[in-house]
């Protein structure tokens, strides 16, 4: 059990307060300035952004847009319309425009579809990210499709498969990677999936985190998006925070078949980006861009091996296989996932997530995200201090028995 001081306590209480105000989802960075001053973020590994991406967006708005005066165009204009943004991408993604919505973050494509798609039944991993049942509408039946524990949570695709066969959805959910655990799916099973389950009117495949996933030595990008014309019930859906890190940007396309694009901007999408996310897409499409990116995704996902590896070392915990740029924690020393969050925050000012709300999970476990090798080495040596600090207080406990 960790130890806190009468001090720590009333901070411990706060941050309990605020994750409950939260929901479930996490606070951010802003909440906790206004709402617990007293506490000094050092590294957010809780929200999860590649940072070496977040500093090559900065390099070109400061180039491009500060230096020059442009500001002054993106606060003072209107920004385009949702259909000319995805003209923008169509041929960077090789994608006929009329199958791309652009959404204000990947969260709203999530609302949209759900709410104006699913009708009667739909079938949702667990655990996995919470928007997908929470923004299902009345009367929708959910049935859960419970991950196992005991195979690290990773998804068996026969029975997967022969499930959706049973129960006859109308939309079908995967996250691949899925979040919290990073298990990954290798396309040729989620083309078994498209193929064997043609009759399923949604399958929405979410591919938030496929930028840190990978199927060959070169670390190669792999995705579905080009599958949605040859499938007409594939959904995918793509936020941009996570692999560019500009979640404050609110960036994220969705690729469907052209009737249900149209469907939604005629119910009140056809403008909802802002001048930040234009320019992030039209910069998004930049050949220069692009493989300056690149080159930093590959360094990022190699350093979150090595970081992944290194956590594996550190006593009293499991951490479950991902090729996400997170991993998915599981505390085995009778120590409290809450209780595990507070104390990294106050002693060493690292802000990670507890997963006591997601459905699904069994035990103790926080998700931890990756960061630059610099903050992952202090992530190690916190997270190594913590977790023996824990264990020599126990002893002390046992003998003063």
């Amino acid at each position: 059990m960790m130890k806190f001081t009468d001090e720590e306590l009333i901070v411990v209480k706060k941050l309990e307060i605020l994750k409950n105000e939260a929901g479930s989802h996490s606070p951010g960075i802003f909440t906790f300035r206004q709402k617990l001053p007293e506490v000094e973020i050092k590294i957010d590994a809780c929200f999860l952004s590649n940072p070496y991406a977040t500093d090559l967006f900065i390099e070109y708005f400061n180039k491009e847009i500060l230096e020059t005066g442009r500001i002054r165009d993106l606060l003072e204009c209107y920004p385009s319309q949702n259909g000319v943004i995805a003209e923008i991408l169509a041929d960077f993604l090789a994608i006929n425009p009329q199958h791309i919505f652009i959404g204000n973050g990947a969260i709203e494509i999530i609302q949209a579809v759900i709410h104006n798609f699913t009708e009667k039944k739909i079938m949702i991993n667990i655990p996995t990210f919470s928007s997908y049942y929470e923004y299902v509408k009345e009367g929708v039946e959910v049935i859960y499709n419970e991950l196992s524990k005991a195979e690290d949570y990773s998804l068996d695709v026969d029975r997967y498969i022969a499930k959706v066969k049973f129960y006859r959805p109308d939309t079908i959910v995967l996250i691949n990677p899925n979040n919290p655990n990073g298990a990954y799916t290798r396309i040729v099973d989620v083309q078994r999936i498209l193929d064997e389950l043609w009759f399923v009117k949604n399958i929405i495949v979410d591919e938030s985190f496929i930028h840190f996933a990978y199927e060959s030595q070169s670390y190669q990008l792999v995705s579905l998006s080009n599958l949605v014309a040859e499938n007409p019930n594939l959904i995918v859906i793509k936020s941009m925070s996570k692999d560019f890190g500009v979640a404050g940007i609110r960036a994220g396309y969705g690729i469907m078949k052209q009737e249900y694009v149209q469907q939604l901007l005629s119910r009140g999408y056809l403008w909802n980006s802002n001048g930040l996310a234009e320019y992030f897409f039209r910069l998004y499409t930049r050949s220069d861009f692009a493989m300056r990116y690149d080159i930093l995704r590959v360094k990022y996902i190699v350093e979150t091996l090595e970081f992944i590896k290194e956590l594996r070392q550190l006593p009293y915990i499991k951490v479950y296989p991902s090729m996400a740029n997170f991993v998915l924690i599981e505390l085995t020393n009778g120590i409290m996932a809450s209780d595990f969050v507070a104390k990294l925050l106050i002693s060493y000012g690292i802000y990670i997530r507890t997963c006591d709300d997601k459905i699904g999970l069994e035990g103790q476990f926080i998700r931890l995200a990756s960061r630059s090798r610099t903050e992952n080495n202090y992530i190690i040596n916190s997270l190594r201090c913590c977790l023996e600090m824990n264990v020599v207080l126990d002893l002390i406990d046992e003998k003063a028995i």
